[in-house]
């Protein structure tokens, strides 16, 4: 069986996967903080908008071409 300190490669590995585990969890940290210390928006009312719809019958020249 080799010995673990030779292996320096799966050292590596194992340092570099903390590495992102730290920075990701940093940084879900500084972006709750952030959220957290916001001051709340002021909320609008929303305004209905208006849709166009186009009918579309089966002996239509749009239709022929879609299909």
């Amino acid at each position: 069986m080799s010995n673990w300190t030779s292996l320096w490669y799966v050292w590596l590995l194992l340092l570099t996967l903390f590495l992102l585990l730290l920075c990701g969890v940093t940084a879900s940290c500084i972006k709750f903080c952030r959220r957290k210390k916001r001051f709340p928006a002021e909320t609008f009312s929303r305004h209905p908008y208006d849709l166009p719809v186009i009918a579309i019958d089966s002996e239509s020249t749009a239709h022929s071409t879609v299909t």
